[in-house]
This record gives structure tokens, sequence and C-alpha cells, in this order.
């Protein structure tokens, strides 16, 4: 595996100033804030940081991690779960961590509808098991006996007046205490226009969106770990990636304007945010990189690449160039594909700027690299942004086995399965429950080969199949494991006599003939009988959970139709 910033440069622009203890800050990014107070700052501030550009994928996440997240002059990680010595390139014991769940958020089972799921801001390498402790708790104190403590995480029951009603809360170390409410700050201002799914310390409203008890903690843990050069160090990376910042990393007393104790006060970012009346490109850095990191050969990857600006007239100009210019194309979705585009300066002044799309689809293997070249609409000289990536050969996935569900209690279970002999990006373990008559399909990305399941309802019919991922493609699912009967007895699965799942149909596999094939769903009824089957018969089913008898197998074999 290639080094994944082997030639970026991180440079500072000249049109901005230090701030304490920041890298400079480009002129007119927080010009938008002055004046400002309370639920309007926060509105102004999400206006700011929400459109950015995204990093390449959940895929690639330990990659650039790798420049956000390890110890400077090493190559240990930076774990702010545990104290745990491990060492990058290696990702093994680690997981990619949302500091703000994921579950928070996610919709119809998917949490990949909004760039949260990928954002740098909130996301770092975690230690696997201190991660499954932790699972989708709200920040809180934890009492006495707290039932998972590796000296760094804590996870136990909330002392009185936090947790939000949830049963277990997650108590960082009092070094990193600042770091998570910081990361929290910047979630619920950049995203404050998601549905939250969870009211543990979240309110459904642009504002306040934290809940008074998370108010009170958050700004408690933001006052007493205050920031760090670790935290404006890495502030400084994602900014390169992504184009956008952690406001409340640049200017710690922003909480107290918002939520704090100067709310009411008009905000000042300070004269180094004026744009001064003179064309400006505020976004993307110079010689950012727009990395694509790790893709199959003739497949397209797209990033959105975020441009921003200050009183710049006319049309600005981009042009790709380089020896690789070709797997690289602007506008993706045009007709034909564009190496230059010009893009009306409205647009980019606009509050919300322009995002454009950038795709990546090499013809191949091997490390590829172009730039994009960015200039007029009244600015002087060009800015620069690297595109970068890398083109492997097309994967192949091993089927993965899954195994029984274990350690199940009356509101959990582990489900496991064998670990992949290639290389993975992650496992996609398929979660399918019968709740009411509705199939429910849910979709986890594991780093390890397990996953610990805790909001198991033994009255609900639940199973699970699980794939291995790589550069964007799936194994063939492995067999469902069945956890509940849902009061179903008699059901289990003969090799003489068994029925695969694929995508679109059902296979039936048996030594002989079997007739009189009754297929029937999870409430007895009939849905379909076959007189006569032998192996290799395929049928199609709607979506959903059945039990399959013959009058050779009088035993039911349960299937999961997809």
């Amino acid at each position: 595996m290639r080094n994944f910033l082997r030639q970026f440069v991180l440079v500072a622009i000249g049109a901005g100033s230090w701030l304490a203890g920041s890298a400079a800050i480009p002129a007119g990014y927080y010009s938008s804030l002055k004046g400002k107070s309370g639920a309007e700052l926060k509105t102004a501030v999400f206006q700011v940081i929400n459109p950015h550009t995204t990093v390449s994928s959940y895929s690639n996440l330990p990659q650039y991690f790798q420049r956000t997240d390890v110890y400077p002059s090493s190559k240990q990680w930076w774990d702010m779960y545990s104290n745990v010595k491990r060492y990058a390139p290696s990702f093994s014991g680690l997981n990619r961590e949302h500091a703000f769940p994921k579950s928070w958020w996610k919709q119809n089972g998917s949490v990949e509808y909004t760039p949260a799921y990928i954002d740098l801001n909130h996301l770092y390498p975690a230690d696997g098991p201190a991660n499954q402790a932790k699972s989708n708790y709200p920040l809180g104190v934890t009492g006495s006996s707290p039932k998972f403590d590796n000296g760094v995480s804590r996870i136990g029951y909330p002392v009185s007046g936090q947790g939000g009603g949830a049963q277990y809360v997650f108590e960082p170390a009092d070094e990193y205490k600042g770091d998570f409410a910081r990361a929290y700050f910047y979630v619920v201002t950049c995203y404050q226009n998601l549905t939250w799914n969870s009211t543990w310390m979240l309110q459904h409203n642009t504002y306040p969106t934290l809940a008074p008890w998370a108010v009170d903690l958050l700004l408690k843990w933001h006052r007493a770990d205050p920031v760090d050069q670790k935290e404006t160090d890495r502030n400084e990376v994602v900014y390169s990636y992504q184009n956008n910042r952690n406001p409340f990393i640049d200017f710690p007393d922003l909480a107290e304007y918002i939520w704090g104790n100067k709310f009411g006060e008009s905000f000042d970012p300070g004269s180094s945010s004026e744009p001064g009346g003179d064309p400006i490109l505020i976004n993307p850095v110079n010689n950012t990189a727009l990395d694509f990191a790790e893709v199959a050969v003739g497949s397209t990857t797209t990033a959105l690449l975020y441009l921003k600006g200050e009183s710049l007239s006319g049309n600005v100009s981009l042009r790709i160039s380089g020896t690789d210019r070709n797997m690289f194309t602007l506008d993706p979705a045009a007709q034909t594909p564009k190496l230059s585009a010009s893009i009306s300066s409205s647009l980019i002044n606009a509050a919300g700027g322009y995002q454009l799309q950038v795709s990546y689809k090499p013809t191949a293997v091997g490390e590829h690299s172009a730039k994009i070249s960015i200039y007029d609409g009244g600015t002087v000289g060009t800015t620069t942004v690297n595109l970068l990536g890398q083109a492997l050969e097309v994967p192949t996935l091993s089927r993965l086995t899954a195994y029984d569900p274990s350690d199940i209690t009356a509101t959990s279970y582990k489900a496991s399965w064998s670990e992949a002999p290639e290389v993975v990006d992650y496992y996609l373990l398929t979660r399918i429950r019968t709740i009411n008559g509705n199939m429910i399909e849910e979709k986890i990305e594991c780093d390890e080969n397990y996953a610990v399941i805790d909001d198991y309802d033994p009255s609900v019919s639940e199973a699970y199949y699980v794939q291995s991922s790589r550069l964007g493609y799936l194994s063939e699912p492995s067999e469902t494991k069945f956890v509940s009967q849902s009061g179903i007895s008699n059901v289990e699965t003969d090799n003489p006599f068994s029925v695969e799942s694929y995508p679109g149909c059902v296979r039936f596999r048996c030594a002989g003939v079997h007739t009189d094939v009754c297929i029937y769903d999870m409430t007895g009824r009939l849905v379909m009988s076959i007189s006569e089957i032998t192996d290799g018969h395929e049928i199609t089913l709607p979506y959903g959970i059945y039990l399959v008898r013959s009058a050779q197998h009088p035993a039911a074999v349960r299937i999961i139709a997809r």
C-alpha cells in the first residue's frame, strides 16, 4: 500500500493571520460571523462550515488517520479511547469511530446519506473493545462501578442529572474531554439541519440543538480541557482535506457566545477575518490534496470540491493538467468529459459557495496524479489542487462463514464470522428483522470479525448474514444465521435439503427429488406450493423470511428472500 500523502504539502494561506494557538486562517473565512450572537451566530457558523469537500470514502479513513491521528515524529496511533500501543500503517485492533454516534442520524438503516458519515472532524481511530463498549451511548460522567474501564474510556451508569434517559454513558479521560466536547459542538452546528433519531443529548431544532444537561456538560469539559496543540494541528490537516474547519478550535470562546456565559453578546472574529474588499478565493486551500485513494481499475469514484470566495468578479476558471489528466474529470455529469470549466463568480461568492464534482476513473494499475489550476475571477495568481489516486486490480473476495450467534441475553447477542483470507476494507453485517409484518434491514460496517448487537428483542424474528468489502466490491453473502425463532419450533437446516438465498432468487439444494414443497411466511400462511423440485431449482419470492418443508424433509428450513 502506498504512502497515502507521499507528496502532500500543507501551506499556510498568506492572506491569513495567526490566531491564538492556530495556524493561518484565510481572510474572509469567518467574516460572516461578525456582530452575531446566539441562534443567529450558530446558523452563521453552519453556513460557513456545512458545505465542504468530502473525503474519498469510509474505506479509506485509516489512510487519512495516518496524517490526522499519529503522535508527532512517530507512527504510533493517537488513540483517545485506550492506552494500547499500535503503529501505523496497520489498523489491526482499531475501529473507524464516529465520536458522535452515526445511529443518531441514520435513516431507514442507512447512515451514508449525509457527509457526516465521513467527516473527519468527529472521526477517530479507536480501540476495538472500547468502541464496542461505548456503543452509541451519550457522553457523560459515570458513577461508581462502571461496566467498562480501561483507564482511558469508562462506560457506566450516569450520575444524577445526566444521560438524558440512556442506561449508560461514555466518559473519556480528562485530557480528551475538551476534544470530544468541541467535536460535538461542531457536529450539532455543521449538521443542525438533520433530523436526529436520538434525544439523549439532542433536541429537534436548529437552536440550541443540544439538551440543557448536554450544554452544561460540554461547556464544563470545554472549559476544563482547553484547546491544545494536538487539536490545532489536526484541525489544519482536516482543513487541507475538507476545506472546512472546526471553529470551536479556532475560537474557543465561540461556544460561550452560542450557548454559554457570553450569550447575547456580539461575536467578533477579529480583523484578520475581514476580506478587505479584494477578490479572494477562500476555499480550496492552495496545494490541498483531493485524494481518491485506492480504486479498482475501471471503476469511477467521485468527490466534491468546495469553492468559496469573496468579492470575486467575472468567471473563475479551472483546468486539469498533468500526465494522468485524462483519468480525472471535472463535472462528470456533463455529456462529455471535461478537463476545464468556467464557473460564475456569483456562485462561488454565494453564502453556500459552490460544490464541483470531480471524478477519477483509472484505466491502468498504478499511482496516478494530476492537478487542478484555479484562476481568474479577479484574483492574482493560481490556486492548485493536487489530484491523487491509486488504481488496483478488481478484487476477488471469498465467501465468509457466518457463525451461530453467541452470548445471547434478553437485550443483546454477539454475531461473529470467519476472517477474510484476503485484504478487505471492512465487513458488512446485514441485520434483518420482522416487526409488525414489515421487513427491516440494517447494514453495519465492522472493522473486526464480530459485532455486539445491543438492542435485540427476543419477541422479534431476527437474522443476519455478512459480506466483506474491498474497493466498493462485496463478497457473496454468507449463509444466514437466525437469532430468534419467534415461537416456531422444530426449525433446522439439514444438508440433504437446504435453500440458498441470492439477490433476486432462492435456490434449492437437495439430494434426489423432493415433492409437495410448501413455503410459509412467518405468520404460518402458505404462500407457495411446488409439486416437485430437484437440486438447483430456483424460484423468486417477495422480500421476507420464510419456512420451507417438503414431504421428504418435514422439518422446516428457514430462509430469507432478498
